[in-house]
């Protein structure tokens, strides 16, 4: 007798639907979502989009009543003007990873922002470690805002958009330079590693920069191996991947689209079904 799908693996007229937007769209997200809203019998689906018309896209969202977005670069700060309002996380920093439709009402929220502290802590980050932020786009924002409300206050932002740069060290009450320097806590916030990308196999910092470091932070979560951690591995450094961050913000972006919270063992099946 041959298999029959199960009703939950049937999309209907009910099935509601969850989407991101970026600029080069990856598969973690889709895999991650649809992987819990199966485990758990949820009547949803995900699907990653990118667009040449970010005002049609998020218009689309209220329109055909989609549940929820993620955004990722380089719509993070472009898509603010086209929401109805932004929750604490996302207005503190003025930079949206996530919306939420209710009713037609598009609201804002940055769950990379929550996701940076946890990992921090969870690596035995010591808040009086002095960090070196390499970017400063929507990601950096929520990174640089998230050490600051962390408690760590000795911070350089290097970016080489001096505008940019300064105002996001300014606004958390850190430096700013243009040339890349060294502290014990690196972070990678700008798009250098990442797959399919221009600097795809260079690394963010230079060699004798890593080697002074004793935490590597690379927010690039594809690959989960950057350039810049595979160097820092080797050298016997403590880091944190972008694969990491990409799990803590999804499983609360799951959380406001849905409204469950996911046991730990299902997040992690999910997480490693993603990575696959």
């Amino acid at each position: 007798m041959p298999d029959t799908p199960s009703s939950r693996c049937l999309i209907g007229r009910d099935t509601q639907l969850c989407m991101s937007l970026a600029g080069r769209p990856g598969n973690f997200g889709s895999r991650f979502h649809n992987h819990l809203y199966e485990s758990l019998e949820l009547d949803f689906v995900y699907k990653a989009f990118t667009t040449q018309d970010l005002r049609a896209a998020i218009g689309g969202i209220r329109a055909l009543g989609i549940r929820g977005c993620g955004i990722s670069m380089p719509f993070k700060e472009a898509c603010i003007p086209l929401l109805d309002s932004l929750a604490p996380s996302a207005e503190a920093i003025a930079s949206v990873n996530t919306i939420v439709n209710d009713g037609g009402h598009l609201r804002g929220h940055n769950t990379d922002y929550a996701a940076i502290a946890p990992l921090l802590a969870r690596h035995g980050v010591p808040p009086e470690t002095p960090f070196a932020a390499r970017g400063s786009g929507g990601m950096a924002k929520a990174v640089v805002s998230a050490l600051r409300d962390a408690g760590f206050r000795q911070g350089t932002v290097i970016a080489r958009n001096e505008a940019a740069g300064r105002r996001l060290a300014e606004s958390c009450g850190y430096r700013w330079q243009a040339e890349v320097t060294g502290a014990p806590l690196l972070l990678n916030i700008t798009p250098i590693g990442m797959a399919g990308g221009p600097e795809a196999g260079e690394l963010a910092f230079p060699e004798e920069v890593i080697a002074g470091a004793r935490f590597v932070f690379d927010v690039v979560a594809l690959p989960a191996e950057t350039p810049l951690i595979r160097h820092a591995r080797a050298l016997g450094k403590t880091v944190i991947t972008g694969a990491e961050v990409a799990v803590l913000q999804a499983l609360e972006q799951f959380i406001l689209y849905t409204g469950v919270t996911p046991g730990t063992e299902q997040v992690e099946a999910a997480a490693r079904f993603a990575r696959g």
